[in-house]
């Protein structure tokens, strides 16, 4: 059977009281499984608004109407408001482990990371790692086992902290895509990273379908894709059975996006797919044998600025 591989990355403060409480409910009605990956320090998405300068940026928000999904308050923390710490919303986090869901880490500080980690040392990004995992460990109680980059944004020090940490799977970049969204490679999958001369031991997972504000308000083969007509679309890229990893956020699907996931889980069991987390995805892969291949960078359609992709 194949499977879905549900990656949640949980960004802000509001997501992770509103958005992971929803999408737990909404996993535990389909049946799905998935892994939650955390944001574990402040909340400064207010600090974003600074990528107003970068190529493509206005055309997403306004395309994905950014103010509605996250709220005037979440984008003014960090610069009007003060940065709440997502490391003390312990109780909404311990109630995903405690639902049954694999739980792992998105990153420290969100915006910091995304914006600063392709042009930083060693050592900075192994003390934005290392709190995290500290924090994780506090929340928790056990180390954390998976990673999932913020923005699949890193560099080969962070690449070389997963692999010190002992995780053995991560989901940290993503599979080229043509302009539909469908697969640019379609035997794109899970892979060993090279970097420089060493190969990592951590397997990565990249992600293979679009995400959903990569999507929303494109036109795409002479079709608007709007909140009644995104699923479809989405469902059209899977009806080839074959396994992928679909990123979703706890600010979109997990809030006014929940119907749109709904209608794609409900969508993707009749198609005869498994919806899982990335651990029960690594009982599937970690005997066999996967392809090698190097650190590489490119941009996605509907997404602005460079990021982590299996060319």
């Amino acid at each position: 059977m194949p499977n879905i591989v549900l990656k949640i990355d949980v960004d802000t403060f509001r997501g992770t009281k509103e958005g992971v409480p929803n999408l737990v409910r909404i996993l535990k009605q389909h049946q799905a499984g998935a892994t939650f990956l955390f944001s574990l320090g402040k909340d400064h998405t207010g600090w974003a608004l600074r990528r107003a300068f970068r190529p493509g940026f206005f055309q997403k928000v306004s395309r994905t109407s950014v103010v509605e999904h996250y709220g005037i308050k979440t984008l003014m923390y960090g610069v009007l408001l003060p940065a709440p710490d997502i490391g003390n919303c312990t109780t909404e986090m311990r109630a995903v482990a405690d639902a049954g869901f694999e739980c792992g880490i998105h990153t420290w500080d969100h915006v910091v990371w995304h914006d600063n980690v392709r042009q930083r040392g060693k050592d900075w990004t192994c003390s934005q790692m290392q709190q995290a995992q500290k924090k994780f460990q506090q929340i928790f109680g056990r180390t954390p086992v998976t990673h999932g980059a913020a923005g699949w944004q890193m560099n080969e020090h962070a690449f070389a902290q997963l692999d010190q940490f002992g995780m053995q799977y991560a989901s940290d970049g993503r599979a080229m895509l043509t302009d539909d969204g469908s697969l640019a490679n379609p035997e794109a999958g899970p892979y060993r990273l090279k970097v420089g001369n060493e190969v990592k031991s951590c397997i990565q997972m990249p992600t293979t379908l679009p995400t959903l504000d990569e999507l929303l308000g494109r036109t795409i083969n002479g079709q608007e894709l709007t909140s009644s007509t995104i699923a479809a679309h989405i469902l059209d890229l899977t009806k080839n059975l074959r396994d992928h990893v679909f990123t979703l956020h706890a600010e979109l699907e997990g809030q006014k996006l929940a119907p749109i996931f709904e209608e794609l889980l409900t969508g993707w069991h009749k198609q005869g797919y498994r919806c899982i987390s990335m651990a029960d995805y690594f009982n599937v892969i970690k005997d066999k044998e996967l392809p090698t291949y190097p650190l590489s960078w490119a941009s996605l359609p509907g997404r602005s600025g460079e990021l982590v992709a299996l060319i």
